[in-house]
């Protein structure tokens, strides 16, 4: 099990022994002072009492600013410091393999039992080779680490497999970590690889280096004392993903339902890249969103009648029996029953055909989540309209379902009849761009029904406008839950538990 440290980042001695005992508060296993962060920092004051005060076992940094830090004084300063900190009781001081050598020969051979020396290496810029990465840990433990420390920079999520590679294959104690938001996964899955530790902080204003989650993140939400060698990952492969709700509804879900899984966000430039490179059985399962919807149909073995009707897939499952890569759509029935019953809820019809029978609907959006919604719609009836800010690719998803194409600009003045139906399939709106909309407020009139597919914000300014217009309104809340009970399925084998989803999905939208 890796332990989850706690980087305190505070200018004074007074925030940062706050910050300790909040840290443990939180639930960490042990914190890093850096002692570079501190304003006026007095060594023979400050060190005794944040060290004979801890609350947690502690690991002393003293990062020079050529490492990434904000020391920039010479380093006989830093070497007494962190002398002074194995004498005083630290558990772990960190130096940098560039002066570690000089370093140790100025302490004891003779080290504290309960002691522990780091060695650091830091890359701020890319991850090296697994060759590279190799040489660089037997480099560090000659000079005569207890623990192995590297942390890398990833350009690309592939680039965090080879931290992996290294780290399973690693026999000292290792800390390897890849950061931005590309290498977040390096963070969640140390205790899947055999990582020594894992950064978790305080909150959002208080990282020590980039793509750090918070502490609440690594225990409530992904589990990670949950997280064993035999713990299957699954995850979102989209661009953006920081936005999605999904990791804390699936994590939660996972939990709730004993599966031993854990759910990712994995933020990828290059779907077919990232399959290629994250081949191992231990990635089962993933969501595919914008914009990889419609490149995953090439990208999979094997392609589920309907999500190949569609033309798009939003769910890869790496088949156990023969690792082959199975894709599915669950989008359609999310967006479609949520449709649908948001038409019954407004009209109270009866049952025996689809509501959707006969209606026009104005498909907003060409990509994955349009297809689906056509397709769904078609095959219920509908007669579709597709608008797309590119109009040729309007065309040619209105000629799929035997519909009407026009341009954006359109909808504008767009009203060849009363009773229509709005359904935006774009990231219009989306979270931060909440100004975001596919139709003048004007022309929302038109409509008896207006759904939308983005769920963050939960009233999006398209669904607000759509309100205050007096018409009835379908958040992408329910289709997010309705394609997540389908994928949950797809992933565990098990029924999806709605009631929870629901809860989740309210609480955190």
């Amino acid at each position: 099990m890796a332990l989850v440290c706690a980087p305190l980042v505070a200018t004074t001695v007074e925030e940062m022994e706050r910050d300790m005992a909040k840290a443990k508060s939180l639930g960490a296993d042990l914190v890093e002072i850096r002692l570079d962060f501190l304003h006026h920092f007095q060594p023979d004051i400050d060190l005794p009492r944040l060290i004979s005060n801890r609350p947690l076992p502690v690991l002393v940094t003293f990062r020079p600013n050529w490492e990434g830090g904000q020391y920039q004084g010479d380093d006989s300063t830093r070497f007494s410091a962190l002398r002074s900190a194995i004498e005083l009781g630290a558990e772990y001081v960190d130096i940098e393999l560039k002066v570690a050598e000089k370093f140790i020969s100025t302490i004891s051979e003779e080290r504290p039992e309960n002691f522990k020396l780091i060695v650091s290496s830091h890359n701020y810029e890319s991850t090296p080779s697994c060759e590279e990465l190799s040489e660089l840990v037997a480099r560090i433990q000659a000079v005569g680490a207890d623990i192995v420390k590297i942390a890398t920079t990833a350009v690309d999520i592939c680039d965090t497999a080879r931290m992996i590679q290294v780290m399973v294959h690693c026999h000292a104690p290792m800390i390897g970590l890849v950061m931005s938001e590309r290498g977040l996964m390096s963070r969640i899955l140390s205790p899947k690889f055999g990582g020594y530790l894992t950064f978790g902080k305080l909150d959002a204003e208080k990282e020590s280096a980039p793509g750090q989650p918070t502490i609440t993140e690594l225990l409530d939400i992904y589990n990670i004392r949950q997280i064993r060698a035999d713990t299957k990952v699954l995850g979102l492969v989209a661009k953006p993903v920081k936005q999605s709700k999904s990791p804390i509804l699936h994590n939660k879900c996972f939990k709730a339902a004993g599966f031993n899984g854990v759910y990712l966000p994995l933020l990828a430039d290059d779907l077919a890249k990232f399959l290629d490179t994250y081949l191992s059985p231990d990635f089962t399962g993933f969501s595919c969103s914008l914009p990889h919807k419609v490149i995953a149909v090439g990208c999979c073995d094997e392609v589920d009648p309907i999500a190949r009707s569609i033309g798009a897939v939003n769910t890869l499952i790496r088949r156990p029996a023969d690792g082959k890569l199975v894709g599915y759509n669950t989008d359609y029935i999310g967006a479609i029953s949520a449709i649908e019953d948001g038409i019954k809820g407004s009209s109270a019809k009866g049952d025996v055909v689809s509501p959707l029978n006969g209606r026009l609907i104005v498909v907003v959006g060409a990509g994955g989540a349009g297809k689906a919604v056509a397709y769904g719609a078609k095959e219920k009836g509908a007669r579709v309209v597709v608008a797309n800010r590119t109009y040729e690719r309007a065309v040619n998803l209105a000629n799929s379902v035997g519909g009407q194409a026009l341009r954006l600009a359109e909808l504008a003045t767009f009203h060849p009849e009363e009773g229509m139906i709005l359904a935006n399939a774009t990231s219009l709106g989306m979270y931060p761009n909440v100004d975001g909309t596919p139709i003048p407020k004007e022309a929302l009139t038109f409509y008896n029904l207006v759904f939308d597919a983005v769920y963050a914000p939960k009233v999006t300014r398209l669904l607000r406008e759509a309100q205050e217009c007096g018409v009835t309104i379908v958040s992408g809340v329910e289709m997010f839950v309705r394609q997540a009970m389908g994928q949950f399925e797809h992933f565990t084998g098990m029924n999806a538990p709605e009631s929870l989803m629901r809860e989740i999905a309210m609480k955190y939208t």
